[in-house]
C-alpha cells in the first residue's frame, strides 16, 4: 500500500508521530510516497524530520496559532481572523496537495491533524482512503475527560477536530491508556505512536531537569527559575527560529534547538520533565518512567484536556508555570509510579496491522457530529 502523509507542523508531536508511522509502515513492507507538512513563518521545520523520513517532503502554508506578545498564550480571536485573511494562500495549498495526490496516487491519505487535510478531502474527494490520527480524536470517546468550563473553547476545539477529519474513513485516536469499548463505528483507540528509538532506551536517574518549550515565550520563565534556583540543573529545548544550536545563558541552564536524538538522550537520564501539555512528549516521559509537570498553553483548550487525561493516566501533575521547585518537591514526596502499561504502548504495531488488513474493505462514509448541545448560552 502507498501512503501520503499530511502533517500539522505546529510543535514536534505530529512530526515525531509521522516518523514513527514511517518506521512501522516500512517494516510492514508498505510505502510512504510523499509527506506534506504545514508550515508557518513562526517556526522552522526541524532538521530531524527530513533526516528520519525517507520520502519526498513538501511544505505548504497551513493555518497556525497566533500567540500574544509574550509568545506564550494563544490569542484565539487573532488566530481565527488572520487565518481567514489568508484564504487565497490556503486555496493555493489545497491545489498543491491535490497535484501531489494525483502525482503519487496513494491508497491512503493519512492526516496528522492538519486542518487543510480535512478540507482537502471534503472538497476534492480523492479516490483513496482518508484516515486521521492523533490524540485529539479521542474526544469522540464517551469517557474522554474534557476540561471543565470554557464552553466556547470546547466547541471550537471540537469543530476544529471535526474539520481535520471531514469524510474520514478511520479515526485513529491515540490514548495514554486503554479505553472501554464504545459504539462509534469508525473510531479506533490506539496506543501512543512512539518511535523505536524511545523503546530502545535504558532510562537512568540523572541530576538535572528537562524542559520542553513549545512556544519561545516560556524561556523567560525557565531563565527566571534558573536564576532563583542556582542549585537546580536544567536542560531545555525549543524551536525558536534563528537561534544557535546550543546556548548557555546561565551556569545551570543550557538551551538547545529541538534535536530528536539529543532530546531523547536527555529524557532518558533526567530527573523529571517540565513541558507544555503536548501529547507526544508526555507519552515518551511516561514510557521512560519520568514524572512530568505539565503546563497547558493558555488559550489552547486542547492542552487543558491533554493535561487532565495525562494526570488520570499517572503522568504527573499540572502546573500554571514552569515551576522546577514544585516538581522537585513532588518527586521527593511521591513514589514514582511503575505501573505504566508498556504492553499497551508496545502493542501499536499489532493493532494497526489489523486495520491494514480490514479497513480497505469498508465503504467510504462521512463522519458527522451534532454540535448543537455544545453551543454556550449567550
Amino acid at each position: 500500500m502507498k501512503f501520503l502523509f499530511i502533517i500539522q507542523g505546529e510543535g514536534r508531536g505530529h512530526m515525531t508521530q509521522a516518523i514513527s508511522m514511517t518506521q512501522i509502515l516500512s517494516e510492514m513492507g508498505h510505502e510512504v510516497c510523499a509527506v506534506c507538512i504545514g508550515k508557518s513563518n513562526r517556526r522552522a521545520i526541524p532538521e530531524f524530520v527530513s533526516r528520519n523520513i525517507h520520502a519526498p517532503l513538501y511544505l505548504f502554508d497551513s493555518p497556525n496559532f497566533v500567540t500574544d506578545k509574550s509568545q506564550k498564550s494563544i490569542h484565539l480571536g487573532k488566530t481565527i481572523w488572520r487565518n481567514l485573511l489568508k484564504f487565497r494562500t490556503f486555496k493555493n495549498s489545497l491545489e498543491q496537495i491535490d497535484q501531489l495526490v494525483k502525482k503519487h496516487q496513494p491508497d491512503v491519505i493519512l492526516n496528522f491533524y492538519d486542518i487543510l487535510g480535512g478540507v482537502y478531502n471534503a472538497l476534492y474527494r480523492p479516490d483513496c482512503q482518508f484516515w486521521v490520527i492523533g490524540h485529539q480524536y479521542l474526544i469522540h470517546h464517551p469517557e474522554f475527560p474534557f476540561a471543565p468550563g470554557q464552553p466556547l473553547q470546547k466547541l471550537l476545539f471540537k469543530i476544529n477536530t471535526h474539520i481535520t477529519s471531514l469524510g474520514a474513513d478511520l479515526l485513529l485516536a491515540l490514548s495514554f491508556r486503554p479505553m472501554p469499548a464504545h459504539q462509534i463505528h469508525n473510531l479506533h483507540v490506539l496506543p501512543p505512536l512512539l518511535r523505536k528509538e524511545v523503546r530502545n532506551l535504558n532510562p537512568t536517574q540523572g541530576d538535572f531537569f528537562l524542559a520542553y518549550m513549545v512556544n519561545p515565550g516560556y524561556a523567560e520563565e525557565v531563565i527566571s527559575e534558573a536564576k532563583n534556583n542556582p542549585e537546580i540543573q536544567i536542560e531545555a529545548f525549543w524551536d525558536k527560529k534563528d537561534e544557535p544550536i546550543s546556548q548557555k545563558p546561565l551556569p545551570n541552564l543550557t538551551i538547545h534547538m529541538v534535536d530528536d536524538k539529543l532530546f531523547l538522550e536527555k529524557m532518558a537520564t533526567c530527573k523529571g520533565l517540565l513541558s507544555t501539555a503536548g501529547f507526544e512528549s508526555v507519552c515518551e516521559a511516561m514510557y521512560l518512567g519520568k514524572q512530568v509537570l505539565m503546563v497547558p498553553v493558555k488559550g489552547q483548550y486542547e492542552q487543558a484536556c491533554n493535561a487532565i487525561d495525562a494526570q488520570i493516566s499517572g503522568a504527573g501533575l499540572i502546573g500554571e508555570k514552569f515551576d522546577f521547585k514544585k516538581l522537585d518537591a513532588y518527586l521527593k514526596a511521591v513514589t514514582p509510579s511503575t505501573t505504566t502499561d508498556k504492553e499497551w504502548i508496545d502493542s501499536f504495531q499489532f493493532i494497526f496491522h489489523d486495520f491494514l488488513r480490514h479497513s480497505l474493505q469498508n465503504k467510504k462514509e462521512v463522519f458527522l457530529i451534532d454540535f448543537t448541545e455544545e453551543i454556550p448560552a449567550l
